[in-house]
């Protein structure tokens, strides 16, 4: 029993890294996001991409290798787009704030709260245009 409780905390120590590996790198992806959200902002370019985001789901699923399915990867990096979207509208409506008032940025009545409803707002229609169900 001793060495089956070494081994679960040992996989577990190593679940707990892996998790921090992957912070770090969902963070830096989402990064990588924001600044192609600036660069298509200053296109006037909108944020979604359909093809792109078909794109970049099939180069994960190429990728996979398992123990997750095809679909499981898909549904993953369906979210992770999503939150990265989110991130760039975040982004884009501070930048706007900034730009329209001196005081914006500072934390006092930047409208966090109704910017994510609109974000949740985007992320479900986003969706529903993606669910060959609504097409």
């Amino acid at each position: 029993m001793t060495n089956d409780r070494a081994s679960l905390d040992d996989w577990r120590h190593r679940i707990d890294e892996l998790d921090k590996r992957l912070v770090e790198l969902l963070n830096e992806r989402s990064r990588c996001a924001l600044e192609i959200g600036k660069l298509k902002h200053e296109a006037k370019v909108p944020l979604y991409q359909p093809d792109r985001e078909n794109q970049v789901l099939q180069n994960v699923e190429r990728a996979n290798r398992g123990p997750l399915s095809d679909a499981a990867i898909r549904r993953l990096f369906e979210r992770i787009i999503d939150e990265a979207r989110a991130a760039e509208r975040i982004a884009m409506h501070h930048d706007a704030d900034s730009a329209a008032s001196p005081s914006a940025g500072t934390g006092a009545g930047t409208g966090t709260g109704a910017s994510e409803k609109q974000n949740q707002g985007q992320r479900l229609r986003d969706k529903q245009s993606r669910d060959p169900k609504n097409s």
